[in-house]
């Protein structure tokens, strides 16, 4: 697994890593963990403006199916073309390949958590 230190993530199991002025958004291993096998995905068009906290888009596994939102606000400036033939990405490599989205012109979100933090709140 990865270093999550910069990671933040948001209750509802985002992930976000903003690297200069861009935001990468995934979700977290134990959210792909609690979902199973991704099986399809439903992200935003590039160029869609997103607030902190709205939903951008739909995750369907083999045993449910669940919103995205966005941990960040921004615009979207790519999509991970890659999960449309290869969604289980999203279970092998969630911080990595399995990435979901990019996002610029960044509006940030206060309440998201830390590694630390995070983990508490799935621990239980």
């Amino acid at each position: 697994m990865p270093d999550l230190s910069n990671y933040r993530f948001s209750v509802t199991h985002e992930w976000v890593l903003v690297d200069d002025a861009v935001a990468t958004v995934g979700i977290s291993d134990n959210a792909q963990s609690q979902l199973g096998d991704v099986i399809f995905l439903d992200l935003p068009a590039v160029g869609t403006k997103l607030a902190a906290g709205e939903r951008f888009g739909t995750i369907e596994s083999v045993k449910a199916a669940s919103d995205l939102y966005a941990p960040v606000g921004g615009t979207v400036v790519a999509v991970n073309g890659e999960l449309g033939s290869a969604p289980e990405r999203v279970n092998s490599d969630p911080f990595g390949e399995g990435w979901l989205i990019k996002l610029e012109d960044l509006i940030d979100n206060p309440g998201l958590l830390d590694e630390k933090a995070y983990s508490a709140l799935t621990a239980g």
